[in-house]
């Protein structure tokens, strides 16, 4: 998912889910706009964090796919200047998508109409399309260590700051909460560890439950409750359109059907998805030309192993 209030969000006023859906488009493509269609809401669109997602295809694929079904009308990629209430300004980048295609001059009313809306829920610092690493992913098969956590680390340096005071990694886990709650409270490692080597005596024969009495003993009180403030009104005060593969925006260049002019002549030289297969390699009817037997469907296997037993050969 992509941080609160990015990533992906219907355009509105959609057809329902039914067969026909993406027909239009080649395999690949179809499978990959079934694939989005089926994302919830909030799920980061950039092509690196769908096809770690998505069971087939890899990133290049993805993007590929992604940028043909941006020209087929079902996806756009929209700046827009938010101003708030505090004068402080940003730029955000909406993922906005539609299962019914749409034409052009339709997104182009679409981004028109969003000039002016309040966004005051919705409004965050950053752009929406931050690619983000998967833990899982970045650390391999292998799961990635745990790291410790502020409080265990501040126990754990207590017998660097006095050699008396060596708590085993035993102690820092059973007293790791009793840290916390001073951290919580607005304390500093540095009073932590201030108040665990204090006026200790020349010689301590159990750190672990002297640390724990001092930790009890010593607790800071509570911080107040701050009353949150009303969050700042925000609305969108300009819109631009950006391209879906890139980082152009209307800025720098022309969008034509949701691309810049570079990465639409990127998709358009690949060709049909397919590569140059020869048609008679694609699925579909064949016709054998009336010629006996051209019709028949043959197991290739087959036809081989009895080839290589009729030349005697294992």
């Amino acid at each position: 998912m992509a941080k609160t209030g990015y990533g992906k969000r219907s355009a509105g006023d959609e057809d329902p889910h039914a067969d026909p859906d993406f027909a239009h488009l080649s395999p690949r493509d179809r499978e990959i706009a079934l694939f989005v269609d089926h994302l919830e809401d909030g799920h980061a669109m950039g092509y690196k964090a769908i096809a770690a997602a998505h069971p087939r295809y890899g990133q290049q694929a993805v993007r590929s796919s992604l940028g043909r079904i941006t020209v087929a009308g079902h996806l756009r990629w929209i700046r827009e200047h938010i101003t708030v209430e505090d004068n402080s300004m940003r730029w955000v980048t909406r993922t906005y998508w539609s299962r019914t295609p749409r034409s052009p001059e339709w997104w182009a009313d679409f981004a028109r109409e969003r000039h002016g809306k309040d966004v005051t829920d919705q409004h965050m610092p950053g752009l929406a399309r931050v690619e983000t690493v998967d833990e899982s992913v970045a650390c391999g098969e292998e799961p990635c260590a745990e790291e410790p956590s502020a409080a265990y680390r501040t126990l754990a340096d207590v017998r660097t700051a006095d050699p008396r005071m060596p708590l085993s990694d035993g102690d820092c886990r059973s007293l790791e909460a009793l840290a916390a709650e001073w951290l919580s409270r607005g304390a500093t490692a540095h009073d932590i560890t201030e108040a665990l080597t204090d006026g200790l005596p020349p010689a301590v024969t159990n750190p672990g439950g002297l640390a724990r009495n001092r930790l009890e003993s010593k607790m800071p009180p509570k911080k107040a409750k701050i009353r949150q403030k009303a969050a700042r009104r925000a609305r969108v005060t300009r819109v631009i359109m950006a391209c879906g593969l890139c980082d152009a925006d209307e800025r720098t260049t022309e969008i034509v059907s949701g691309l810049c002019r570079e990465c639409l002549a990127e998709i358009e030289a690949e060709g049909p998805v397919y590569g140059a297969v020869p048609a008679t390699f694609l699925p579909g009817p064949r016709d054998g030309g009336g010629l006996p037997g051209a019709d028949e469907v043959i197991d290739v296997t087959e036809r081989v192993e009895a080839l290589r037993r009729a030349a005697g050969l294992r």
